[in-house]
């Protein structure tokens, strides 16, 4: 066997070369090790499918609740803790959309909203200030995707990645649109984000009306989606403290803090 580039890097970060996990006919299906001495969601001695699979499974009901609703509304709205997979579900199914040839284009975006740091100081112009917070986006779409293929893509103008400030008086037609971190937005900036969704368009927001980084009262996303809850055409997914599927650790914390 020819060892590739790919997995020479990895024979020497590892150590070793497992010949079976190169062995399956899927080139875009490799088995990977997850046990390393720490809880692993799939077990002790259990491997996993490397994230980047033709077809997501959900890990929890609320999870399979979100992607059946992504599957049959134009606008879903994903609320829940963190570590629900929320954003990831989300792009994962744009993704899947695009290579599916079901939509046009991917539109990613969330408020530049930070955390109690400024990043005034930071060096670059507005695009390198601004990366850090997009960079779960970007995160996300590498899961899916090679780095290689998203720049390719983003390029082609195939996926684009704005802060919420760049989306007013756009209409995004034949898209799949995620809004993350909705919590950060207000009430004004949620009613122009989603009046942004034009014709064979998907629109998915997310966010946890429980962790927003605005003053008390401003976030409008709890409001928006209690109206919602009325609208047949639209659906509003509540993801709880048992669907996370970070550490066991998350969802113990979070039902104290």
């Amino acid at each position: 066997m020819i060892m590739t580039k790919r997995t020479a890097k990895r024979f020497l970060r590892e150590g070793q070369l497992d010949t079976e996990a190169f062995a399956t006919p899927d080139a875009k299906v490799r088995r990977i090790h997850v046990n390393h001495g720490s809880w692993s969601p799939m077990g002790a001695n259990e491997d996993r499918d490397q994230s980047y699979v033709k077809t997501i499974k959900p890990k929890s009901d609320g999870q399979a609740a979100l992607i059946s609703a992504i599957d049959e509304k134009n606008l879903v709205l994903a609320l829940g803790p963190a570590g629900t997979g929320k954003t990831y579900l989300a792009i994962a199914k744009a993704v899947e959309a695009l290579e599916a040839g079901q939509v046009g284009r991917i539109v990613l975006s969330r408020p530049a909203v930070d955390a109690g740091e400024s990043i005034g100081y930071l060096p670059g112009d507005m695009e390198d200030k601004l990366a850090p917070y997009l960079r779960p986006l970007y995160d996300a779409l590498t899961d899916r995707l090679s780095m290689k293929r998203v720049k390719a893509l983003m390029q082609e103008g195939l996926i684009e990645i704005a802060p919420v400030g760049f989306m007013r008086g756009r209409t995004l037609n034949n898209a799949f649109v995620v809004i993350d971190e909705a919590q950060n937005c207000t009430y004004t900036q949620l009613k122009m984000l989603l009046t942004r969704l034009g014709w064979n368009s998907t629109m998915v927001v997310t966010g946890d009306p429980q962790q927003s980084d605005l003053l008390p009262g401003l976030s409008g996303l709890a409001d928006v989606a209690d109206k919602f809850e009325a609208v047949e055409t639209i659906k509003v997914v509540r993801l709880a403290d048992r669907d996370i599927v970070r550490h066991p650790l998350v969802a113990q914390m979070l039902g104290v803090l």
